[in-house]
C-alpha cells in the first residue's frame, strides 16, 4: 500500500507524463491537490476491502466512498439513462432518495434501479470495482452524499480497483459538476 500526494506526480517526485487512469489525468490536468492510495485487493466488496486497507493508514472508513451508476430510465424504455450515486462505504444507497433528489434537479423520472454492470462498464469505461466518479467516458448527472461535506479529505475510486484518490469534497463537487443530498437508505 502507498500513498502519494500531489499533482500527477510518481513516488520519485517526478513528473509522470501520462496518468495511469483517466480519473488520475483528470486531476493532473485541473491541478488539483489529491493523494493517491494503492493496495491489493482480493475480494469483491471492494467497498469494504478498501475501508480495510486504508485504515491501516489512519485513514476513516467514512472518508471512503463507493461509485455507483444508477438507471432513472423507465421501466418500458430500452435504453439506460444513467446516473451516478457517491455514497460512503459504511452507508447504503437510498434509490428512492437519489431518484427524487436528481428529480428536483431535471434528471429522470423520479425513479431508479441499479444500472446493470454492462451498462456501468460501458458508459464510464471503468470495471466494476474500479468505477470513478472521475474521468468517466460518458459524463453523467453525479449526486454526491451530503456526508461527504462532513471530510476534509474524501477517497473514492482512481478508476481501477486497488487505486482510491484522495481529494476535498468541494474539488470532487467542481470536478463532476455534482449536487449533494441525503441519499442514504435510514435517514
Amino acid at each position: 500500500m502507498s500513498g502519494k500526494k500531489g499533482h500527477g506526480k510518481a513516488a520519485s517526485g517526478k513528473k509522470t507524463g501520462r496518468a495511469a487512469t483517466p480519473a488520475l489525468q483528470v486531476c493532473a490536468d485541473v491541478g488539483v491537490d489529491h493523494e493517491v492510495r494503492e493496495f491489493d485487493h482480493h475480494t469483491t466488496n471492494y467497498g469494504e476491502e478498501a475501508a480495510e486497507m486504508l485504515a491501516s493508514e489512519g485513514i476513516e472508513a467514512d472518508q471512503i466512498f463507493k461509485t455507483l451508476l444508477i438507471d432513472l430510465a423507465a421501466r418500458k424504455e430500452p435504453k439506460p439513462d444513467l446516473a451516478v450515486a457517491v455514497v460512503p462505504v459504511t452507508g447504503r444507497l437510498s434509490l428512492k432518495h437519489a431518484a427524487v433528489a436528481l428529480k428536483e434537479r431535471g434528471f429522470g423520472h423520479g425513479k431508479a434501479s441499479m444500472a446493470k454492470p454492462k451498462d456501468a462498464e460501458h458508459s464510464s469505461g471503468y470495471i466494476t470495482g474500479g468505477i470513478s466518479p472521475l474521468g468517466q467516458k460518458h459524463r453523467l448527472p453525479t449526486i454526491i452524499d451530503e456526508t461527504a461535506l462532513l471530510c476534509d479529505t474524501m477517497y473514492v475510486s482512481g478508476g481501477k480497483r486497488g487505486l482510491d484518490i484522495g481529494l476535498s469534497p468541494q474539488d470532487l463537487i467542481s470536478l463532476t459538476d455534482a449536487t449533494t443530498a441525503d441519499i442514504l437508505e435510514g435517514h
